[in-house]
């Protein structure tokens, strides 16, 4: 079939145009086209979403029969695709569990027993939220939302789990903080791709928590990987909470994935029970997906980090972090 991808150079979208491509659809990428090409095979459509004559200028003698949307970040990329695409077979958005009022700091229960975003406000999560809405009115039947959460994996030009892995290759005394028993649960961005593909073939619909299952590990559970996968003779330096905010350090930023105890507590605690009765993986053993993240960057060095400019650099500074090894 006819699968368009919105979105497609970057992570989970270069992964959904391999799944798609892996299952035998005719693929189109509709992105801006400044930050590179999708994979060989592929229709490269070029545009801007928030211009209202982009995507059916784009899409010109060429219709979509499911779509893939990786990349609806603002309210006219949401009205405009519903505009154009509202007669698909089957949508899958790639939404967030930030389009939850109550998250974070959660818990999220079942999808429908949760309120979203309702407001004006052009922040991410009720612009997610206004997505699904707008979106999901126009296509109807065949519209999925996939509330996502920590999306890991090869190609993560986000750089918070490749923070992690090159700092801990460095070798020597490593800051972490001292709650490393704390949950985290991931979803593979090649999990997650491949089952929104079948989503959209499928004309699946409704809302999805899509990650990975609460308590599928802990954050010290996650960092001991990247040590063995590295080889590395990492020591760490558990800091506590309190020195660690007195001291500057922002939580998820300059220590990636680490939040404070008070908001760990739930912000992991999400039911996926909907999500694993339509199929998405459990996950695949974490120690793979940190291994081929590794042996990515090894590749690739540094990814371009193209969505830095909405985001803040994550990673400790080095010379905070040399301040906080001194007292530690």
């Amino acid at each position: 079939m006819r699968l368009l991808v919105l979105g497609g150079t970057h992570f989970l979208g270069r992964h959904v145009v391999t799944a798609a491509l892996e299952r035998g659809h005719d693929v189109a990428t509709f992105t801006r086209g400044v930050s590179g090409e999708p994979p060989d095979g592929v229709r490269a459509l070029h545009g801007d979403r928030d211009d209202a004559d982009a995507l059916p200028r784009a899409l010109a003698g060429w219709a979509p029969e499911l779509v893939v949307d990786t990349s609806c970040q603002t309210r006219a990329a949401a009205r405009h695709a519903a505009a154009v695409l509202g007669g698909v077979a089957g949508y899958a958005l790639v939404s967030s569990l930030n389009a939850y009022r109550g998250w974070p700091p959660g818990p999220v229960g079942r999808e429908d027993d949760e309120p979203t975003w309702d407001g004006e406000d052009d922040d991410y999560g009720p612009n997610k939220a206004y997505a699904e809405r707008v979106v999901g009115g126009a296509v109807g039947g065949g519209f999925l939302t996939a509330r996502a959460g920590l999306i890991v994996g090869p190609w993560d030009d986000v750089h918070r789990l490749g923070w992690w892995l090159e700092r801990i290759a460095r070798g020597g005394r490593v800051v972490v903080p001292d709650a490393l028993d704390q949950p985290i649960a991931v979803v593979d961005a090649r999990d997650l791709a491949s089952w929104l593909v079948g989503m959209a073939e499928r004309g699946a619909s409704g809302a999805v928590n899509a990650t990975g299952p609460a308590g599928m590990t802990t954050l010290g559970g996650l960092l001991d990987l990247c040590r063995e996968v590295t080889g590395s003779d990492a020591e760490w330096v558990p800091v506590p909470e309190g020195d660690l905010l007195a001291a500057g350090v922002q939580p998820w930023v300059h220590l990636p994935l680490w939040l404070p105890v008070d908001m760990a507590r739930t912000a992991w605690d999400v039911d996926t029970t909907r999500a694993r009765e339509l199929g998405l993986p459990m996950s695949r053993p974490l120690r793979e997906t940190v291994a081929d993240t590794w042996a990515w960057l090894q590749r690739s060095g540094r990814p371009p980090l193209a969505r830095m400019a909405q985001l803040a650099e994550p990673g400790l500074p080095p010379e905070l972090e040399a301040r906080l090894l001194g007292s530690g």
